[in-house]
């Protein structure tokens, strides 16, 4: 479960974590009220959980109470595109917070690594930027630990990171402590992710979180009913929400072409291949191992729901997954669902010769089979080039 910036901010101050004071609104004039309560200048940040709002727009200072309607009323509404085209993430809440005179802007993240079964702790004197932007320019400003479950995070360990990755050396012991009660968060609240960019230092010379991203693990909220009770459906993508109540790994991107396979890895082969054969993929859609026809229904439903989409792309390989139950589903979906965009299908695996032979005799309008993965993709990109849908 991913977290708005103020929601995670309201986490870091119950670990003694500073923050800048703020408000959340709704609305144009609870925000123009909050940035009187607050005092000028102040800053109005749309609340979306996706990175780069200020490159899009949706992060804007205010120096009176004009340019706070003026900002409120633009942003709020307003859809943001994440870095790599995700979206759209529609604001319908904006945080207003006291504008910070910053000396120096750093990086800070604590998540889980799961290749380690460890957390990792990274630090970088280049904050204010994406974490891939600064290994980029200057990998040796990344500097990373992974922490001992057994004895945690301690004030030692952290100042050591700080002085390694360069913080200047006043400050490092308030960046030590910072670290150490942000790793208190993570491990409180059954984090995933915590990130922090920029952890600034102000004028004064304290540490303070400029910013909050917060990912919380779904298996663990039965632990912390008031962060689940955060979780606004209404804030969420339409077809991100469909799939979530149906049980689907759904990822909305931002192009033309569905794509659903069985498994993350061949998911995320099919949306490389679909790419390199010059189509746009309009989502992951991982439907699991050992799909069953309902799944497949539900999956159609998700994928056609989205009107960008103009050609759908099954990619299966059955092992736990059997291409006959694949094929059923297919079928049952074309009764109910409004299917006016065409499919490309390809089957290999446990079944693929009876699911095959399933639709072949179903005769579906729309549909085409190809045997191999690269010829399903060539395909599909041809056919949501030409498609319109209906």
């Amino acid at each position: 479960m991913d977290l708005l910036e103020y929601q995670g901010k309201q986490l870091f101050a119950q670990a003694g974590v500073a923050t800048p004071a703020g408000e959340a609104a709704g609305d144009v004039e609870t925000a123009v009220a909050a940035a009187e309560r607050i005092g000028y200048p102040c800053v109005v940040k749309a609340q979306v959980q996706i990175g780069g709002r200020g490159k899009a727009g949706g992060i804007k200072v205010a120096k009176d109470v004009d340019e706070a309607r003026t900002h409120a009323d633009a942003i709020l509404g307003m859809d943001i595109y994440g870095p790599r085209r995700e979206g759209p993430f529609r604001v319908h809440e904006v945080w207003i917070e006291g504008a910070s005179e910053i000396d120096a802007e750093y990086y800070a993240s604590i998540i889980l690594d799961r290749s380690e079964k460890k957390s990792l702790v990274i630090l970088s004197r280049m904050g204010g930027m994406n974490v891939e932007e600064i290994a980029e320019n200057d990998p040796d400003a990344l500097v990373q630990r992974h922490i001992d479950p057994a004895t945690g995070l301690t004030v030692d360990e952290t100042r050591q990171l700080a002085v390694d990755a360069g913080i200047d050396e006043d400050v490092v012991d308030g960046v030590a402590e910072i670290l150490v009660k942000l790793h208190e968060a993570f491990v409180q609240f059954d984090a995933t992710l915590i990130e922090v960019n920029p952890l600034i230092v102000t004028s004064a010379r304290e540490i303070v979180a400029l910013d909050a991203k917060v990912t919380i693990d779904n298996s663990a909220l039965f632990r912390h009913e008031e962060i689940a009770s955060l979780d606004d459906d209404a804030a969420g993508d339409p077809q991100e929400l469909m799939a979530k109540e149906r049980g689907l790994t759904y990822v909305k991107l931002d192009g033309n072409v569905g794509i659903l396979g069985n498994g993350a890895g061949l998911c995320m082969s099919t949306l490389d291949v679909v790419a390199n054969a010059g189509g746009d993929p309009a989502n992951f859609l991982d439907a699991g191992g050992g799909s069953k026809a309902e799944a497949i229904v539900d999956a159609l439903e998700v994928i056609t729901s989205d009107e960008k989409v103009t050609a759908v792309l099954f990619n299966i390989f059955g092992g736990i997954t059997r291409c006959d139950e694949v094929a059923k589903g297919i079928i049952e979906a074309y009764s109910r669902v409004d299917m006016n965009v065409p499919l490309v299908v390809r089957l290999d695996g446990t079944n693929s010769e009876e699911g095959l032979r399933l639709l072949k005799e179903a005769n579906l309008d729309g549909l085409e089979v190809e045997g191999t993965m690269l010829g399903a993709a060539e395909r599909v990109v041809a056919l949501s080039k030409g498609a319109e849908r209906a």
